[in-house]
């Protein structure tokens, strides 16, 4: 049986990481660095991105080290030893391959915008009605998810239909690697199931689009007053006392890009304006990363994908209990699950593929 070693590559890497978070280690240490906050909190966070991939680096190495040793026991005569070797080979294997999947992971560079907060834009698509229903059971989807993470939604605008259903909704949500977990939502979803209307029992498809942007602050981009149009003008549909009867809509237009945002859920102007400009600021933040992402792809082929708004990436099959995922070719039978915000393996897996691609490109 051969011994169990480490990729060359994945060790070299492995290895200018541990050398990084010795240095990091020591500079933190010297007068110069504790003197200077900037430096202090440059070098703190570098640390708390090195800290896991080393502890998982040395797990690994341990596990190896163990592994060899196991193998020397296979070679005693005593039989009760090579049983305990046998079962213990077994149970490092999964170790080690375990570890080697998380070091990789830690590995891939992180996306600077990981940790923002997302602000989702569900809209329902083609289908009419059924769309509407189809896409606030997308909104369910995700607040379930967010439950199951422990994050938190703030709700921006919401357009109703028919009863059940949306037109259009807009949120935020936060909390730790939101915005890296559910970029890959963005696109078309698309659903096969009987409406509810349907008196025949026929199988319709309908649709529904999914926007996730990062939340964008201050720092990423300025925008000039004088690009803005902001109108106000008096909400419709259901609302509390005040806020049908007074001008606390807003719209603000970015006249350079064309980009319109409305927002009339809050009965202040002011909080209707702030929320709206919340909003426009990532629609151009996104598309900012868009533009970069365009060219990436065009350098190398992606396997996930840029996120386009117009692509098909997943289509929830009602009679077949289905979820397939388009861009990976994952498919699941537990549709219920997922609506129920189970995603955690569809995102893992496109998490996954985004890596590899990822890793595979500074190869």
């Amino acid at each position: 049986m051969k011994p169990a070693t480490l990729d060359p590559k994945l060790d070299e890497r492995l290895s200018q990481a541990e050398r990084r978070f010795a240095e990091v280690n020591d500079a933190l240490a010297s007068p110069d660095v504790l003197s200077s906050p900037d430096k202090l909190r440059e070098l703190g966070q570098e640390r708390s991105h090195l800290d896991p991939l080393v502890t998982s680096g040395g797990r690994l190495r341990a596990a190896l080290e163990e592994y060899g040793g196991a193998l020397e026991l296979l070679e005693l005569d005593e039989a009760d030893m090579r049983a305990l070797a046998t079962a213990e080979i077994a149970r490092l294997d999964k170790t080690i391959d375990a570890l080697s999947a998380e070091v990789r992971e830690l590995l891939v560079p992180q996306d600077p915008l990981g940790d923002r907060a997302a602000v989702v834009e569900i809209r329902a698509g083609t289908g009419g009605d059924e769309a509407g229903l189809f896409a606030s059971d997308l909104m369910e989807m995700y607040r379930r998810l967010a439950e199951r993470q422990g994050w938190t939604i703030e709700l921006m605008s919401l357009s109703h239909g028919i009863p059940g259903s949306i037109k259009e909704a807009i949120f935020t949500v936060r909390g730790r690697g939101v915005y890296g977990r559910l970029r890959w939502e963005s696109g078309v979803h698309r659903v096969q199931r009987v409406p509810a209307t349907e008196g025949q029992g026929r199988i319709h498809t309908s649709a529904a689009t999914v926007a996730v942007l990062p939340e964008a602050e201050e720092v990423d981009l300025h925008i000039e007053p004088g690009d803005l149009r902001i109108d106000v003008y008096r909400s419709s549909g259901p609302g509390g006392q005040s806020v049908n009867t007074t001008d606390s809509a807003v719209r603000i237009t970015h006249l350079p890009s064309g980009l319109v945002v409305t927002c009339q859920d809050e009965k202040s102007q002011h909080k209707n304006k702030a929320k709206a400009l919340k909003v426009l600021r990532s629609r151009l933040l996104d598309r900012m990363i868009a533009e970069r992402e365009a060219v990436r792809a065009r350098e190398r082929k992606t396997q996930v994908g840029t996120g386009d708004r117009s692509a098909k990436i997943r289509t929830y099959n009602f009679p077949q209990n289905r979820v397939t995922d388009h861009r990976i070719g994952l498919t699941l039978h537990k549709l219920t699950e997922v609506l129920n915000g189970d995603l955690g393996e569809l995102m893992n897996a496109l998490r996954l593929a985004d890596e590899e691609e990822r890793l595979g490109g500074e190869a």
